[in-house]
C-alpha cells in the first residue's frame, strides 16, 4: 500500500494533523534546519561537531572470520565523507557463536588490525572532506545476537509468543546464569580490544530482540538475571561497571537500547496486513510494554533502567523500538515490506510519531544524557525538517538516520550546506536492504546488504543474483 504521495511539506503536515500525530513537527526554513542540525553536542566531555548521526547499519559484508570486507570499507569511507559527526559503527560480535550471520563483524585478536584500519579509513575520509575529524565520535557496537545467532539460537528468556513465531518448543533451553557471568567478561575483553584498535567509545547493544535486550524482558526467568528489574538489568550494569573499572574515562560508554518491544506480528493470509500473534494479559514478557495492553508502551521500567545505566557510567543513548524480526513496522516504518512479510497495520506516520513520542519523553526525563532519535527515514526529503524540529525544541540531541545512510551517505553534508535533501537520492523505505539481509543461500551463507535502487552498480547485481538463485 502506498502512503507517501506528498508533493510538498504542507501536504505532509496536513496528513499528520488528520492522523493526530501530535509529536511530528517540522522546521520549514532551510536556514533554520541548517542551524539546528549544525549544533555541536557535548557527550561525556567530548564535543561532537554537529547533531547528525548515522545509526549502526550492518552490511553483512565482512569476511567469514569477522574482519571488514571490501564493501565494509567502501561503506564506511562513504559514511566518513558524508558529514555526520556521530558515526555509529555496526554490530560487532563479542563471540563467534553470537554472530547474527556468517558475515557479521566480530572482534578478537584476528580482527584487531582490520577494525583499526576501518576506523582509520573512516576518520581519514572525514578529515579529507572536512579538514578535521577531531570532533567525530565513533562508537563500536558490541553484540551477542542471542536468539538470532547462527547456527544455534541462544535464548535468555522463554517467551512463548516469540518462541511460537519462530517455531521453537516451549522447553527450548535458556542460557544459564554461569554462562552469562562468563559472557560479561567477553564484553570487557572486546572493549579492551576496541580500545587497542583506536575506538574511544563502545556500545553495549541491548535492542532488537538480541541477547541483552531479551534479558531486560525476562520477568519469568529464574535466578540472578531474571525476575525483578534489578536482576534483569544486572548483566548490562555489570558490563558497564567492569569496562569502566578496566578503562576508566579512556572509553566512553554508550548504548542502543530497545525502549519498547511490543508483541510479535504475522501476516494475515487473507489481507496481507500484519496482525499480532495471540497473547494473553497480563503480558509478562518484553520490555517497555504495558502488561495489560502490550501493543502500547509503558516507560516506567525503561526510565528506571536508564537511570541505573547512567549511574553505571552511560554517557550516550540511542533510542530504538521493536524488533525487525517480528514487528518491523514499529522499528522501521516502511512504504513496502520485504518479500513475503506483512503490509504495515498502521499508517507509517503513526510509527514515526511513536518513535518521536517515546524518544522525546525519555530525553526530557534525562536532559543530562544525550540521546539519538530514530524513525526518520520514511519521511524522505522531509526527514531533516523533522529532525531539526526535534533538536531545536529539545526533544532529542541527535537526529539519526539508518536506511537512508545506505541509500544516500552524504545526506548530512547536503543538509548542512543547503538545508534540503536531493529527492532523487533519499531512501524510499521499500526494504530492498532488508531483503538482501535475509538472503542466506550462497557459498558464504549471506548476501551483502546495501541499496540496489540508489547504489545500482554495486548492489544491483547482488540482488539479481539473490533473486535468481533463491530456492523455490
Amino acid at each position: 500500500m502506498r502512503h507517501f504521495t506528498y508533493r510538498s511539506l504542507a501536504e505532509l503536515k496536513d496528513d499528520a494533523a488528520k492522523l493526530g500525530t501530535q509529536h511530528v513537527h517540522f522546521l520549514e526554513d532551510g536556514e533554520a534546519v541548517r542551524a539546528a542540525l549544525a549544533r555541536p553536542v557535548d557527550v561525556g566531555g567530548f564535543r561532537v561537531g554537529n547533531s547528525i548521526a548515522i545509526h549502526p547499519m550492518e552490511g553483512c559484508d565482512g569476511t567469514l572470520d569477522g574482519n571488514p570486507g571490501d564493501l565494509t570499507i567502501r561503506r564506511y569511507r562513504r559514511f566518513g565523507e558524508g558529514g555526520a559527526k556521530l558515526i555509529w559503527f555496526e554490530a560487532t560480535a563479542v563471540r563467534n557463536e553470537g554472530r547474527a550471520n556468517t558475515r557479521q563483524l566480530a572482534i578478537h585478536e584476528g580482527t584487531l588490525k582490520g577494525l583499526a584500519d576501518l576506523l582509520h579509513i573512516t576518520l581519514q575520509a572525514h578529515k579529507q572532506e572536512f579538514g578535521s575529524a577531531d570532533d567525530v565520535l565513533a562508537p563500536l557496537q558490541l553484540t551477542h545476537s542471542g536468539r538470532y545467532s547462527v547456527p544455534k539460537r541462544i535464548i535468555a528468556n522463554a517467551n512463548p509468543v516469540v518462541n511460537a513465531k519462530f517455531g521453537m518448543p516451549a522447553d527450548y533451553p535458556i542460557i544459564s546464569d554461569d554462562e552469562l557471568e562468563c559472557l560479561e567478561d567477553d564484553y570487557v575483553t572486546a572493549a579492551k580490544l576496541a580500545y587497542q584498535a583506536g575506538f574511544r567509545a563502545v556500545d553495549v547493544k541491548a535492542t532488537h530482540g538480541y541477547l541483552l535486550f531479551e534479558l531486560l524482558g525476562a520477568k519469568l526467568r529464574p535466578g540472578r538475571y531474571g525476575g525483578a528489574l534489578e536482576n534483569r538489568t544486572r548483566f548490562i550494569r555489570n558490563v558497564l561497571g567492569k569496562i569502566r573499572n578496566e578503562l576508566g574515562d579512556r572509553m566512553m560508554l554508550t548504548m542502543r537500547l530497545g525502549c519498547f518491544e511490543g508483541v510479535p506480528y504475522q501476516r494475515d493470509p487473507q489481507t496481507g496486513i500484519g496482525v499480532p500473534l495471540p497473547y494473553t494479559t497480563p503480558y509478562e514478557h518484553g520490555f517497555g510494554n504495558d502488561p495489560n495492553n502490550p501493543e502500547k508502551e509503558d516507560l516506567t521500567e525503561v526510565k528506571q533502567a536508564i537511570a541505573g545505566f547512567r549511574d553505571a557510567g552511560l554517557k550516550l543513548l540511542n533510542v530504538s523500538l521493536g524488533s525487525p524480526y517480528f514487528n518491523p513496522h514499529m522499528g522501521r516504518p516502511f512504504e513496502k515490506p520485504d518479500d513475503g512479510n506483512y503490509e504495515s497495520p498502521e499508517h507509517p506516520l503513526l510509527g514515526v510519531d511513536r518513535h518521536f513520542r517515546i524518544a522525546g519523553e525519555l530525553q526530557r526525563a534525562f536532559p543530562d544524557l544525550p540521546m539519538v532519535g530514530t524513525g526518520y527515514s520514511w519521511l524522505q526529503i522531509y526527514a531533516i525538517h523533522a529532525g531539526a524540529a526535534n533538536v531545536a525544541d529539545g526533544s532529542i540531541r541527535f537526529f539519526g538516520m539508518g536506511r537512508n545512510a545506505l541509500a544516500y551517505p552524504e545526506f548530512a553534508r547536503d543538509a548542512l550546506r543547503t538545508g534540503v535533501l536531493d529527492d532523487k537520492r533519499v531512501c524510499r523505505t521499500v526494504t530492498f536492504c532488508t531483503y538482501l539481509m535475509r538472503q542466506k543461500h550462497n557459498d558464504l551463507g549471506q548476501f551483502e546488504t546495501g541499496c540496489p535502487p540508489y547504489d545500482k552498480e554495486v548492489y544491483g547485481p547482488v540482488i539479481k543474483l539473490a533473486r535468481a538463485t533463491k530456492p523455490k
